[in-house]
């Protein structure tokens, strides 16, 4: 599954079938759908990165920080801090 290529609709939101999501731009693996949860933005929202490089954090003056692809640095959206699904997990 690609992720993230924000083109007029988020088409992932409600999808919950196994499987891992991908970076658009080169394909590396980003989440797996274990750790996806519901939530009531507009985008799909995970717990966790399925590897320690999967993603790039760059903090934003503003509070979240900003989360590109690992590999390829296409920007993903924001990793929103104590915003998971239980008390202490983020919101990517």
């Amino acid at each position: 599954m690609s992720y993230c290529c924000f083109s007029g609709g988020e088409e992932y939101k409600n999808h919950f079938q196994p499987g891992i999501y991908v970076c658009s731009g080169c394909g590396h693996e980003l989440f797996s759908s274990t750790s996806k949860f519901e939530h009531s933005s507009p985008w799909p929202a995970f717990s966790q990165t399925i590897h320690q490089d999967s993603v790039s954090k760059h903090p934003e003056a503003w509070g979240p920080i900003k989360v590109c692809c690992g590999k390829c640095g296409n920007g993903l959206g924001h990793e929103f801090l104590y915003d998971g699904p239980r008390e202490g997990l983020s919101r990517f």
